[in-house]
Formats: structure tokens, C-alpha cells, sequence
């Protein structure tokens, strides 16, 4: 079996074709919060983002892959592993799948999975850990879903519209 290919959705490298679809997700200014981004980025900037997303995870200690229907080749949303350290063997993750694709279909649920056994097979990761802010339930119902545990607590660690958040840390150790 693929370790990046499931029943309905399979995970792929970015390609230079991804740039209006990169381009509006990092401009949605719904997801700032979650992505740490406080201004808009250019297609100029995303397109040399593009260019260099051929770099090794080991280099860059980050690896971005576009998630797409099986069904139909749909490009729906972006998954991110990032602060790769390959001494300690973690690694941290963040989806985001598009308003557009139906959320509730389980495109993130089997991302995640995919990206279970692609992190211990192919980068012998030890650990998974996701960053979500106390208030996004979906979030921390499907890290919860997908066997996540709540490991800690960063007290007021986001500031969104005027008000600190908590940030709840959550881990997936391989067994």
C-alpha cells in the first residue's frame, strides 16, 4: 500500500499549478488565527515558495503536501508537517482543508492516518504533536479522533481580536 494514498483521498508534493489554490487559502483571512499569518502574501512570493517546495525535510525541517479527492484528483487542502526534528524523531502537523470540499466527509480524518504511518515508515518519527486553540472543536475533535492526547496547555499563548487564547498541545506517540 501507498503510504500517502487512502480510499478517498491521497496526498501529493506541491506543484507550480497550486499556486491560485495556495494563493487563496494563505489570503483567507479566516485562518490567520491558526496559521500565524498577519498579512496578505503576494503571488510573486508564493510562486517562489513553490519553487523551493522541492527542498528536503531534513534541510528545511518542513514539508508541505497538497491533499486531493481520489475520486475526482480535487485539489481540497494542505497539510503541513513542520518543526522536523529527526534527532528526537517529531514532528508537528497542521491541516487546513478548504471551505469548498465538504469537511464532515472524512478528508481530514484519513489525511492524518496517511500521515501516521508516512511519518514512522518513511521518517521513523517517534512522535506526532498538533498546536489548537482551546476553542476549535473540530481541531480537537479529529486529533482526538485520529488517537492524539491532550499533553499540555499554553496559557494566553494566541492573541485573536483583542483576546488571549489557550493553546492545547497535542501528542500521538507510535508505537
Amino acid at each position: 500500500m501507498n503510504t500517502l494514498s487512502g480510499a478517498d483521498v491521497y496526498l501529493r508534493a506541491l506543484e507550480p499549478g497550486d499556486l491560485d489554490f495556495l494563493y487563496a487559502l494563505e489570503n483567507d483571512e479566516a485562518i490567520w488565527e491558526v496559521s500565524n499569518t498577519t498579512t496578505p502574501y503576494s503571488k510573486f512570493v508564493l510562486k517562489q515558495y513553490l519553487e523551493n517546495a522541492h527542498r528536503d525535510i531534513y534541510e528545511v525541517k518542513q514539508l508541505r503536501l497538497v491533499i486531493c479527492t481520489s475520486e475526482n484528483d480535487r485539489t481540497i487542502g494542505f497539510v503541513d508537517l513542520f518543526d522536523f526534528d529527526p534527532k528526537h524523531k517529531r514532528v508537528g502537523v497542521g491541516i487546513i482543508i478548504h471551505e469548498d470540499a465538504n469537511r464532515n466527509s472524512g478528508f481530514a480524518t484519513q489525511t492524518l492516518e496517511l500521515l501516521k504511518i508516512y511519518t514512522k515508515e518513511q521518517l521513523g518519527v517517534h512522535q506526532m504533536f498538533a498546536n489548537i486553540t482551546m476553542d476549535n472543536e473540530a481541531s480537537l475533535r479529529l486529533f482526538e479522533k485520529v488517537g492524539f492526547k491532550e499533553s499540555g496547555v499554553k496559557k494566553d499563548w494566541i492573541l485573536s481580536s483583542g483576546t488571549y487564547k489557550d493553546e492545547l498541545i497535542y501528542q500521538y506517540i507510535n508505537e
